[in-house]
């Protein structure tokens, strides 16, 4: 009888593994959400290079008492353009949208501003992406919902579509308010 290795099992088990994994993911509440280690936190310091002819912000901007969103994006950026709409929607209903421009050269930023409009109350350069880590950013666009006292409520990674501004941030800004 020939004898049976317990290697033989191994791919099997591997298989398994992934195959337990992978449903795991699949069962999440959104499997397209990335997750934040920083709702709920303190926003992080606000270390921005100013953008010429554009108002500014800083920390203390940020922890004023209203509720605000910080919304990163780049001029290079294919879903910046398709948010960037939506954006201007939100800003014609009062809503104060604070831009963080990321890893872009400022004539090309200018540019974008120009040619779609601009949608923010104060923007800022994150030139080299240094206060990006420290928001915990993947990529752009994302947005941040921060309530008066500095507390990020919501991140969301990825463009504002109709969809997302209803299901996500319109419920996320109401809680920022409440609070």
């Amino acid at each position: 009888m020939a004898k049976v290795s317990p290697m033989m099992a191994l791919p099997v088990l591997v298989f398994a593994g992934f195959i337990g994994l992978a449903l795991v993911g699949m069962m999440r509440e959104d499997p397209n959400s990335l997750p934040s280690a920083r709702e709920g936190q303190p926003a992080p310091p606000v270390v921005l290079t100013a953008f010429p002819g554009k108002p500014g912000f800083d920390d203390a901007i940020l922890r004023d008492g209203t509720v605000k969103v910080v919304n990163y994006w780049a001029s290079w950026c294919a879903p910046c353009r398709i948010e960037h709409p939506n954006l201007q929607a939100l800003q014609d209903e009062g809503l104060a949208i604070y831009g963080i421009n990321y890893k872009d050269q400022q004539a090309n930023a200018a540019s974008f501003l120009d040619e779609l409009g601009d949608p923010y109350t104060a923007i800022g350069r994150d030139e080299k992406g240094r206060m990006a880590l420290d928001w915990g950013v993947y990529g752009v666009p994302e947005t941040y919902v921060i309530d008066g006292e500095g507390t990020i409520i919501l991140r969301h990674a990825g463009p504002l579509t109709e969809r997302v501004i209803e299901k996500t941030l319109r419920p996320a800004l109401e809680r920022a308010r409440q609070k």
